[in-house]
Order: structure tokens, then sequence, then C-alpha cells
């Protein structure tokens, strides 16, 4: 154990810490540090970069705190919203506008002072599409914010002008914003409170613009952040550590833990083993198997909730021969669903059974499943013209499974069990572990994996209309993360209905249609769900769940 000891001590001083870490220092180990703070860039789907985004910047406004689980877990009220950078608000049905009420004497990193500018400044760079995703954009359309449409990608004068912000976010005064709808729309509040929304500090944000790049994508890409959050940027090294200060001017008051330093630590038992020594407080993204042991140490706690995580293979529509609707089902009959279940997760996740988390309002259990037969597997390859696989050779890079190459530990036996099962039916595939921004990028802006392994993608709007607009809606429909390239003209129009329909009953009844073409047409291979999990030291308390699955450094405090 020398090693460790030695590990754990060059770990401490490596983050910055002179000695053990006191009681206002906060040590947390992950697989990667954020690649990139631009929510609007290629990389914006990876989960890893959110540690920035959700406490460097904040939102208008948030959901409540709910009910505590049995873990101890916080949990959200996804039906009751809170003011944050906005005190209060009003909606005028005449007019579909929304009036926010801006909190005054809020305070950046840098001393600059909130106001409706900043506001501004947000909905006019997420129109803007200036970045290499439009996940703002993306945000805004989908909760109907007026002019907030796929005009604004036509390459012509007309997109131009639709680029530009007009009255639709308005400044009353300084501390006074409107927003005005296309159409009535209950996903408007929600998605205000997903980190594509948070604001930007304005100020800051134009000091780092430049003539090739107005809207300082080059700075968030690499360099730095600016917002109203509870925690300031400090020091940000690339596949290293990313260090953060409380914001002594926090309008919620300042943070307990003064600094909080994000270590890169990339196999899973070397944080098992640091968080287990002492010398750091809490050990993200281990394997189940790691949780389950780590629920049996002392002074280490494991809490956990059924939120939204999923896994599921993507076959890309426009790879050949994913494009023929027999050879997607016969690999979704091939895959061994509980043996995955039992072995990669020791029964801590269940068959998934749709294409939205089950957990979100207006879920529905469609009547087309697709369970683990080989036989119909390999009945359903001899009809699709490919009996015992012959013929698939002439489509080597559509058969190579990618997945994240930092998830290995996570991901690398659920593959190693598809491989196998997927050669017994006559599909040979090759394991391709990717790095991960490599692999966002593929997934979020290229669209060119054409068989992925995914684990990290889920809706942060919890309701079923925003996951499905999130991934399945066609792309030149607004659907900004659609990586199978799947297209339905019934998904579309049925889903821009559902957004606009005040009748819940109604509502539910177009969700469930859609949800039963998904899962015709099999838009992805849902495999499973599973539990959300956290390990920090015993010391530490305050783990709340939000829909993104990262931390908000400011819910944690020392345990009493």
């Amino acid at each position: 154990m020398k090693w460790l000891q030695r590990f754990a001590l060059s770990l401490i001083a490596a983050a910055g810490f002179s000695g053990a870490a006191y009681a206002e220092d906060l040590l947390i180990l992950t697989e990667e540090v954020p690649v990139s703070l631009n929510y609007d860039g290629a990389t914006a789907s990876i989960d890893t970069n959110w540690v920035g985004w959700d406490n460097i910047l904040d939102p208008l406004v948030y959901h409540a705190n709910g009910a505590i689980n049995e873990d101890g877990v916080q949990l959200l009220n996804f039906n009751k919203f809170e003011g944050r950078l906005a005190e209060s608000w009003s909606f005028d049905e005449a007019t579909l506008t929304w009036t926010f009420n801006l909190r005054k004497g809020v305070k950046g990193c840098d001393g600059a002072t909130f106001n409706a500018d900043d506001v501004l400044y947000t909905f006019a760079r997420a129109k803007s599409v200036s970045g290499a995703a439009p996940i703002g954009w993306f945000l805004a359309n989908t909760g109907s914010v007026d002019g907030f449409t796929p005009a604004v990608f036509a390459p012509t004068d007309d997109g131009a002008a639709a680029r530009k912000l007009g009255d639709e976010v308005k400044k009353i005064d300084d501390y006074t914003v409107q927003i005005r709808q296309s159409a009535p729309n209950q996903l408007f509040l929600k998605v205000l409170s997903i980190f594509a929304l948070y604001i930007f500090d304005k100020e800051t944000m134009e000091a780092h613009a430049t003539a090739d790049d107005p809207w300082s994508h080059n700075w968030t890409n690499n360099d730095g952040l600016a917002g109203f959050g509870p925690y300031c940027l400090n020091e940000w090294r690339k596949n290293d550590r990313f260090s953060l200060t409380a914001n002594p001017d926090y309008y919620r008051g300042a943070a307990v833990y003064d600094r909080v330093v994000v270590k890169k630590v990339p196999q899973s038992a070397n944080r098992v083993a640091i968080l287990l020594s002492g010398a750091a407080q809490i050990a993200e993204h281990l394997t189940p198997k790691e949780y389950n042991t780590l629920s049996k140490a002392k002074n280490v706690s494991v809490v956990g909730v059924q939120g939204n995580e999923n896994m599921f293979m993507i076959l890309n529509f426009k790879s050949p021969p994913f494009d023929n609707p027999l050879v997607r089902q016969a690999i979704a009959h091939a895959v061994p669903y509980e043996r995955i279940i039992d072995t990669s997760y020791f029964g801590e996740a269940h068959k998934w059974q749709g294409v939205v988390p089950s957990t979100y309002p207006g879920f529905h259990v469609a009547s087309t499943q697709y369970n683990y037969d080989p036989e119909k597997s390999k009945a359903l390859l001899a009809e699709a013209g490919y009996p015992g696989g012959a013929g698939l050779e002439a489509f080597p890079d559509s058969f190579k499974l990618t997945y994240m190459l930092e998830r290995e530990s996570e991901m690398g036996p659920t593959a190693t069990i598809l491989h196998t099962a997927f050669r017994e039916v006559g599909i040979n595939v090759e394991l391709n572990p990717i790095p991960q921004a490599q692999y966002g990028d593929r997934e979020l802006v290229k669209k060119d994996l054409p068989m992925g392994l995914t684990a990290h993608i889920k809706p942060i709007g919890v309701d079923a209309a925003y996951g499905t607009l999130l991934s399945y809606v066609s792309s030149n429909k607004g659907g900004i993360l659609n990586s199978a390239n799947y297209s339905s003209d019934m998904v579309d129009g049925t889903l821009y209905g559902s957004l606009a329909e005040g009748d819940n009953d109604k509502r539910n009844e177009m969700l469930a249609a859609i949800q039963e073409q998904l899962m015709k047409d099999l838009v992805v291979i849902p495999i499973l769900e599973f539990r959300t999990h956290w390990a920090t030291a015993a010391s530490v308390t305050g783990v709340v769940w939000h829909p993104d699955n990262a931390l908000r450094l400011h819910d944690l405090k020392p345990a009493k």
C-alpha cells in the first residue's frame, strides 16, 4: 500500500493542497476534466463538462426542492420552480409574454453586476447559432421562444436576419426582461433550468471576443467562462485538473467549500483506492461493482437515485446495412439484456422498455419490444439477405462498436458481452473505444457514428416530449442530438403538436403514439436503465439529484 500513499500525496500536491485537505477544500476524482466550457461547442454532450457550467453559471429559474429519498439524496420537484437570477415572473396569456423581474445586487467573479443586458446577450448568442452545436438555440426553440426557428440555419440573407435577436427578448429596464413565445408551451420554464440557457456575464465574455469570434467561442472552448454562479474558475489544465474557488459575493450565500479541485484519475480502481485512503472526498463514474464494494466500506458513503441514466446502441440510418429494418431488429434480438444487467451492473439496472426515461412524465411502454432471442435474430438476418451473417463483411466500418475510451471500466464489460453475443448469431463486430472528445464531436456534430454504445446521454428536461425533441426529431426540424439520423414526418409533426397541447390527457396520447412509432422503427436499441450513484467521504453530505446528474458544489457541506 506504500504506492497508494505516495500516489495520494503526489495527487494532493498536484491539486494544490499543502498537506491534508482542509474542511473548506474538496478534492473530486473523475475520469476526465472538462474538455470545453462552451455549451454551444462540439463537445456539449460530454457530461464531464457540466461541472463548469453548473457551478460557474446560474439560471433565471430552477426547480424547487422536493422529497428526500431512502438514501438521503435530496430530490427536486419538477412541477415547481423558484427564482434564481429572476426573483419573480408572470405570464400574459393574451400576448404569450413572460415578464421576469431580475434580482438586484448580483455580482459575478470579475466584479460585474448582473442586469438585463446579460440576459439579452445570452439569448442573442444562442440565436446566433455561431457555435459548433447550437444547444442554446435548441432550448429556446424547444420552449417556443418566438423567432427561434430553423430559419436561422439558412445560408442566405434571410437566414442572417433570422439570426439577429429581435424584440422577442426585450429589455424593459435594467431589471426587467420580457420573453415572448410563438405558442403556449409547458416546457418553457423547464428549458430555462437547463445549462445552455444559463446566463453569461456579458462584460467578461465580450472582453474575450475578437473580430473573428464575436461570441467568445474560442475563449470558452479553451480558457474560461464567466457568469454569476457560486464558483469562479481558478485553474483549468485540460487533461489534468479543474480548480474552482467560491464566489464570495454569491447572492444565495457563499459556498461552504472555499476551493474545489476536480482531478483526472483515468483508472476507476485508482479513484476507489484514493477515496478509501482519505486523500479525496468524492470519486465519480465508478463501475457498479466498485460502488457495491464501497457501500460496505467504513468512512465512505454511497448514495443513489433511480433517475434518468440509461444505456443504448446507436445504429446510424445513413450507414448501410442499418438502413434495413430487418438488420436493426436482428441486432436488437441478439442483445443479451439480462446477462448485461446481471454481469455488468450486478442487478442494479433493469431492461429499458422505451426510448425516453421511464421516470419521466409522458413515458409510455410501447407494445413493440425487443427481447434476447438469438434464433429470431438469425432468422431476421437471413430474411434481410445475410444468412449466418454472410455478406456483412462488406460493411467493415459499420460494425465497429464505438464507445468512450475514458469509460472503459464502465462500458468495456458490456461491449465485450455484446461482441460475444453478436458473434454467436453471425454478426462480427470490432470493439472501438475512442477518446470522449472525439466521440462527442461525432455524436453531436458530425453524426457519423455507424454503431455506438452510449451511457452518458440523458434528457435534462424532465418530460417525454423534451427527450423526444432532443434525440429523435429530424435534425432539420430542430432535433439537436439525432445521432442516428432518424427522420419521421409522423414523429416530427405529432411532437410539435404536443408542445402546444394544453390538455394533458390528449398530450400524453400524442406522446404515446410517438413512442410506439419510435420503438417500431427501432430508432435506437434501448438496453437498460441504471441507478445514478455517488461515492463520497462520510464527512461530505448534501448530495442533490439534478437531472444532468452533475453535482452542484454549493449543495455540499460537511457532515455534522
